[in-house]
């Protein structure tokens, strides 16, 4: 059987542990943000900045760099992974509290700040990771090196509409009905899960109607388990459009309720906002954010991995991207299209970015 994913023979560099690591308050004692460092502590400096929100970061995206130059800083943004208070928890209020674009923004210079990195860093993001190193770019250019992004995310309504709405609106009438995009098409079985959550007459905005049912108070045992459900179907959504061809087990992790439940809340919280980019609440969600403020970011050399078959993040937000940042008069962006879906862990997304970073 095919399967798409890069395995360890297809990493340049083995996986190391942490010099460091630990916990910096960030919001008066209310969030604590997990990070961790590795490679060289005299080398150049990274930050990579994971995706979801709510993903968490992984130790293996360390791999992508060679750990005798670069100096690698990870962070679990606010809410998730092991950054607390945790968004997987029964009480998710805390965790949401002063969680928007721009207190990650804040959380990444003070982290700057707290490792004492007082040099320009290179910005390496996947995803929601591209949208928030973009976005963080946007607000401090002279903190950034260089952009190395994959998988473009401008998180505006039609790229939204196209994953998360669909035919969700028709689907009990005609299932079969594909008038409108999105990536439903390629994902049949996965997309039945998540549409069946939500109740018929709610499907028109299936954003609206997710936040609704996790911003509801649970009041019986079949409440929880109903809120739960629905964490688990948003969450393995996203796991089961992810690989071109995933491995059987790649769904595990996307299914643990503890990561399911932090996963789907925060992308939730962040998606019925627009992302908090520019603003906030339902009106924010026709915002144009990041390429309305392309400018900024002319000073930067850009570089993009962007999967042809990616059904998540779907291609024409990279090439709308390079597009504006172009007509801008920006002079050193590339853009790679390797055959390969949404993962950094896909084969041809792995390589591509590997040669990318060799070659900075």
């Amino acid at each position: 059987m095919y399967v798409s994913k890069a395995d360890d023979k297809d990493w340049k560099y083995p996986q190391t542990e942490p010099y460091a690591s630990g916990f910096l308050d960030v919001e008066n004692g209310t969030h604590r943000v997990f990070w961790s460092e590795y490679g060289n502590p005299c080398g150049e400096p990274v930050i990579c900045v994971h995706g979801g929100p709510g993903g968490g970061s992984d130790a293996f995206v360390a791999r992508f760099f060679d750990p005798k130059r670069f100096r690698v800083l990870m962070f679990d943004q606010r809410g998730c992974g092991k950054s607390t208070p945790s968004a997987s928890s029964n009480d998710v209020d805390a965790a949401l509290t002063n969680n928007t674009t721009s207190h990650l923004i804040d959380d990444m210079n003070k982290l700057r700040v707290h490792r004492k990195i007082d040099t320009p860093m290179h910005v390496f993001g996947g995803s929601w990771g591209s949208t928030l190193s973009l976005s963080y770019a946007i607000a401090y250019p002279s903190h950034v090196r260089s952009l190395i992004l994959r998988g473009i995310f401008l998180c505006r309504k039609k790229d939204l509409d196209f994953f998360y709405q669909g035919n969700a609106a028709t689907f009990a009438q005609d299932r079969f009905d594909m008038s409108l995009p999105g990536a439903y098409m390629q994902y049949p079985e996965a997309w039945e899960k998540f549409v069946k959550v939500i109740p018929e007459n709610e499907r028109h905005d299936m954003i609206a109607a997710y936040d609704r049912l996790f911003s509801r108070s649970p009041k019986t045992p079949t409440d929880i388990e109903y809120q739960n459900e629905a964490a688990r179907a948003w969450s393995s959504w996203e796991g089961s459009t992810s690989y071109l061809a995933p491995h059987p087990d790649s769904l595990d992790e996307y299914e643990k309720l503890s990561f399911a439940k932090a996963f789907a809340r925060i992308e939730n919280h962040y998606f019925v906002n627009g992302a908090f980019l520019g603003g906030k609440g339902p009106s924010n969600r026709s915002q144009n954010f990041i390429l309305e403020n392309v400018h900024r970011l002319l000073t930067i050399p850009i570089r993009i991995v962007h999967g042809r078959f990616d059904n998540v993040c779907p291609m024409f937000q990279a090439d709308e991207l390079v597009d504006a940042l172009r007509r801008a008069g920006h002079e050193s962006v590339e853009l790679r299209r390797p055959p390969a879906g949404h993962s950094m862990t896909e084969r041809e997304n792995c390589l591509a970015l590997t040669d990318i970073i060799e070659q900075l």
